[in-house]
């Protein structure tokens, strides 16, 4: 079984001075399914605020975490 790292250019967050800064955000780490297709569907299952935070999950990036 594999485990994946999804992430999301969407959003921004706050450096130490108050500035947003536009960044990569990791939505969610996933352990135990056999690809990336049933890791998202792992991933959106177990964590209704993605969907519910309006994240666009095409815009999801998918590493495989050795």
């Amino acid at each position: 079984m594999k485990k994946y790292i999804f992430i999301t250019p969407e959003g921004t967050t706050s450096s130490p001075n108050g500035e947003e800064i536009e960044n990569l955000q990791v939505i969610g780490i996933v352990e135990d399914v056999a690809n990336e297709n049933e890791g998202l569907k792992k991933l959106l299952l177990e964590n209704e605020w993605i969907i519910d935070a309006e994240f666009n999950v095409a815009e999801f990036i998918c590493y495989e975490i050795v």
